[in-house]
């Protein structure tokens, strides 16, 4: 598909989300730092269902800090599936949910691997989406990303444009290495800076994304993603590509 170099498209125009997959959302209500109640998550399915949106992940933290465990995140998610099949306030097309998780990789994340848990897996079977710190890596980051392919999990880094500490060549060793990388659409309307849109473009670029995701934390957050900020032609036909 061909667009004109000098118009700006919000990410909703382009009509790229028809029929997608958002592969990384806070949308289970009340156990992280993203919903907080089952309306705010309905509100966000049915501005979801306007973009085209027909397969939506939910992808709470797992952490210290937030310690979830699986049983728990099924039992809710269940709740969901309950209340939005019989919800009649969006467009009458449901999106069907799926539930994942985001691991930092933190102490936490090493106990569970040492015992034996199986994590919950995002996007595909095996893939299992993982972060880390914006600022700084943990130590062992090349050791934990080996331990996890060695137990026949596939590592997905959350939103790499976003690391401070990462540089080119990192993203390439990664990328050689295996690792995949998920996009967060908000980085290429300078959400979280120019330096963050700068290197989404560049790895969109480059080849290097596997999965894209909204990182849904709020309601207006996610407006503003879909249909408040613009994005440029080059960028849109950049994620025309990838989307193919």
């Amino acid at each position: 598909m061909w667009w004109p170099f000098s118009k700006k498209y919000s990410l909703s125009d382009t009509g790229l989300l028809d029929g997608a997959t958002d592969g990384h959302s806070h949308l289970l209500p009340g156990v992280d730092d993203g919903i907080r109640q089952m309306e705010d998550t309905l509100s966000c399915l049915h501005i979801m269902e306007h973009a085209g949106i027909e397969h939506q992940w939910l992808t709470p933290h797992v952490m210290e800090d937030m310690p979830n465990e699986e049983e728990k995140l099924r039992e809710l998610f269940a709740e969901v599936q309950q209340v939005y099949a019989a919800d009649e306030g969006g467009t009458g097309r449901k999106i069907e949910l799926h539930l994942g998780a985001e691991y930092m990789m933190d102490n936490l994340f090493a106990s569970r691997m040492d015992a034996g848990t199986k994590l919950l897996c995002t996007y595909e079977e095996g893939i299992v989406l993982v972060e880390t710190s914006i600022v700084f890596p943990p130590l062992n980051l090349e050791d934990t990303l080996h331990r996890i392919l060695s137990l026949g999990y596939r590592p997905m880094l959350a939103h790499p444009e976003r690391y401070q500490y990462m540089r080119d060549s990192d993203y390439r060793d990664m990328f050689r290495k295996g690792i995949h990388f998920q996009l967060n659409l908000p980085s290429l309307i300078g959400a979280y800076g120019d330096i963050e849109s700068s290197r989404a473009e560049w790895m969109l670029e480059k080849g290097m994304y596997y999965i894209w995701g909204t990182d849904t934390h709020r309601v207006g957050q996610l407006e503003a993603t879909l249909f408040r900020h613009s994005l440029s032609s080059k960028v849109v036909s950049l994620l025309e590509h990838f989307k193919g």
